[in-house]
C-alpha cells in the first residue's frame, strides 16, 4: 500500500480531477482518470484510512464544485460571509460522505478477503450513488453529458449505468498502474475490460441514436418559445409589474419574430400571489389573455389555513390556452432547503426571522401532468420546477404516472450568481431526457434556458443573466424504456451486496482464516517426544 502522505495526495487530486471533468468546468476527457490517484490510493489500506481518503476526496469534490452555495448561503440566510463560509464547510463534509461510504464499503470488503478488487470497488460506487442522502444531488455520468454516445445507457440503467462506464475505464487504468509498481504482468481481463465496456457503451449509444432520431422525425411537432426575463432575485419579489411587463414584451417579440406554437417561462414567473379559491380567474385575466398564445408559466398561489400560520404558499406551474383559459395546474413537490422552506421551521418558526429570506412554501402532493391545448389537441406534460429535474427517481415517478409527450423544467437559479451553478444544473437535467427519450424544455429566470433533445443534445440554449429568448422545434413523443420500468431496484441488489460483502468474510478471506486456525494450532498441537 501507499503510505499515508502519498495516499492523501492522490485522493486530493482525485477530487480535483473529478471537479474538471464535471458539467461547469467540462473537461470531460478526465473523466477515463479522475478515479485513478483514489483507487491506488485505497489499495491494500486499512478500512478506517480508506474511509478517510474518500472523505478527503468527497470533499474536495465540493469545496471545488460547489463554491457558490457561499453566495447562496448570504443570500438568503443574511448571515455574516464568514458564518456562511462555516455553513458551506459543514455541508460540503456532509457531502463529501458519498465518497467517504464508499471506501468504507471498499475497505471493509477487501479486507475480508472479496476479490476481485475491482468489481468490489464498483459495487461500493453504486451504493454511494444510490443510498447516500445528498443535500444537492449530484452524480458522475455528468462528466460526459456532452459525449451523446457514452450517455445513451440511461435509459437503461439511468446516470449510475453511465457513471459505470467511465468508472470501469479508471478501475483498468488503476490495475495496469499497480502492475507497473509491482513489476508484474497485469491481469489481461481487468485491463481489457476498461477499453471493452467504453467500446461496447459507444456501439450501443450509436444504434440508440439512430433509432430515437428516426421516431423524433415521425413524430407530431410543434415550435416552442422559451423566455428568459433576468430579473433580479430581490427584484422578483418587489416590482411584481416589472416581472410581468418583461415577459409580455418578450413574448410578444418571440411571437412575431419566430411565430411560436406555445411559450414556456420560469419557475414563479408570476410572483403577484393569487388566491387558491380564485386563481383561474385571476391568471386567465392578468396573464393568460394578455398573452395571445398556449403558455405554461410560473406562478405563485396562497391559501388561508385556520392556524398560526394564517396562510401557505404554493410554487405553482400552470398553463393556459391561446384564449387565456386556465388549463392545468401543478404545485411543486421537492422543495429547496433554505431557499423555499427553512428545516424545522414549521416546528420552530422563530427560525425565519434568523433566515428572513427564506421562503415559506408548501409541497404539492399530486403528480398529475401540466395539459398543453394545440389546435384543439391536449399534449400531457410532466413540469419538473427547479431542482426536480436533476431528481431521476422522482422523475421516473412523475412519468409512469402521467405518461407525457413533453418535459418541461422551469428554474430560478439567479440565487447562485454568475457562477458554473446553472451549467452545472443543465448538465444534470440532460439525462431525463435520454432515460425517457422526450424532449426536456427548460425555461428559467437568469440561464441556462434550453432544449434538448430525446437523445439528451442541447439543440438550444441561451446565455447567463441576460434578457433571452430562443425558439427551437419539439416533438411530441411516448416511450417506455427499461430503466422507466426498473428504476433503481436493480442498483439496490448490488448496494445491498455491497453491504453484505462488508459484514461478510469472501472465499478468499475464509481460506486465509482457516490457514491462521491450522498454522495456531499445528503450534500447540504435541510433538513427537514432547514432554507432557
Amino acid at each position: 500500500m501507499l503510505p499515508a502522505p502519498l495516499a492523501y495526495t492522490g485522493a486530493l487530486l482525485s477530487g480535483l480531477l473529478y471537479f474538471l471533468a464535471f458539467g461547469g468546468m467540462d473537461v470531460w476527457p478526465l473523466t477515463f482518470v479522475a478515479w485513478v490517484p483514489l483507487i491506488v490510493s485505497m489499495r491494500g489500506q486499512t478500512t478506517r484510512r480508506a474511509m478517510l481518503l474518500g472523505w478527503l476526496a468527497g470533499v474536495t469534490m465540493n469545496v471545488t464544485g460547489f463554491f457558490w452555495l457561499q453566495k447562496f448561503l448570504q443570500t438568503f440566510s443574511g448571515f455574516p460571509a464568514t458564518v456562511c463560509f462555516l455553513f458551506v464547510l459543514v455541508v460540503c463534509a456532509y457531502q463529501g460522505g458519498r465518497v467517504a461510504l464508499l471506501g468504507w464499503l471498499y475497505g471493509r470488503a477487501a479486507a475480508r478477503g472479496w476479490r476481485p478488487t475491482p468489481l468490489v470497488f464498483a459495487a461500493a460506487f453504486v451504493a454511494s450513488e444510490l443510498v447516500y442522502p445528498l443535500l444537492f444531488p449530484w452524480y458522475y455520468a455528468a462528466t460526459v453529458h456532452q459525449v451523446p454516445a457514452l450517455t445513451q445507457v440511461a435509459d437503461l440503467g439511468g446516470p449510475i449505468l453511465v457513471g459505470l462506464v467511465p468508472l470501469v475505464a479508471n478501475l483498468s487504468l488503476a490495475e495496469l498502474l499497480w502492475a507497473r509498481i509491482e513489476r508484474r504482468r497485469p491481469p489481461p481481463k481487468t485491463a481489457a475490460a476498461g477499453p471493452v465496456v467504453v467500446a461496447l457503451t459507444c456501439a450501443y449509444g450509436a444504434w440508440r441514436i439512430h433509432g430515437v432520431d428516426a421516431a423524433v422525425l415521425a413524430a407530431p411537432r410543434a415550435t416552442v418559445g422559451v423566455v428568459q426575463a433576468d430579473m433580479g432575485l430581490m427584484e422578483k419579489r418587489t416590482e411584481f409589474d416589472e416581472g410581468l411587463s418583461r415577459h409580455l414584451q418578450l413574448s410578444s417579440d418571440l411571437e412575431q419574430r419566430d411565430g411560436v406554437d406555445f411559450l414556456v417561462w420560469s419557475e414563479t414567473s408570476v410572483m403577484r400571489a393569487v388566491r387558491d379559491e380564485t386563481y383561474r380567474q385571476e391568471l386567465r385575466t392578468g396573464v393568460g389573455q394578455r398573452v395571445g398564445a398556449p403558455t405554461i408559466f410560473g406562478a405563485v398561489i396562497f391559501k388561508r389555513v385556520p392556524d398560526e400560520r394564517e396562510f401557505v404558499l404554493f410554487n405553482a406551474a400552470v398553463s393556459s390556452d391561446i384564449r387565456g383559459t386556465i388549463r392545468s395546474r401543478y404545485d411543486k413537490e421537492y422543495l429547496l432547503m433554505f431557499g423555499e422552506y427553512l428545516p424545522f421551521g414549521e416546528t420552530f418558526p422563530m427560525l425565519y426571522s434568523w433566515s428572513p429570506n427564506s421562503g415559506h412554501f408548501t409541497p404539492g402532493k399530486t403528480l398529475d401532468p401540466l395539459l398543453l391545448d394545440l389546435h384543439g389537441v391536449a399534449h400531457p406534460v410532466t413540469v419538473l420546477t427547479c431542482y426536480e429535474d436533476v431528481l431521476p427517481r422522482y422523475t421516473n415517478d412523475a412519468v409512469r404516472h402521467a405518461d407525457p409527450e413533453l418535459l418541461v423544467n422551469m428554474t430560478n437559479d439567479a440565487w447562485f450568481g454568475d457562477t458554473s451553478e446553472p451549467w452545472e444544473h443543465l448538465a444534470l437535467a440532460q439525462f431525463r431526457a435520454i432515460e425517457h427519450r422526450r424532449y426536456l424544455v427548460r425555461g428559467t429566470n437568469s440561464g441556462v434556458s434550453a432544449v434538448v433533445d430525446p437523445v439528451g443534445r442541447v439543440v438550444a440554449h441561451s446565455g447567463t443573466f441576460r434578457q433571452e429568448t430562443l425558439s427551437a422545434t419539439v416533438h411530441f413523443m411516448r416511450a417506455r424504456t427499461v430503466y422507466e420500468k426498473l428504476g433503481d431496484w436493480p442498483w439496490l441488489l448490488v448496494s445491498l451486496g455491497a453491504f453484505a460483502t462488508a459484514f461478510r468474510r469472501g472465499e478468499r478471506g475464509e481460506r486465509e482464516n482457516r490457514r491462521r486456525i491450522e498454522a495456531i494450532q499445528g503450534e500447540l498441537r504435541p510433538r513427537q517426544g514432547d514432554g507432557i
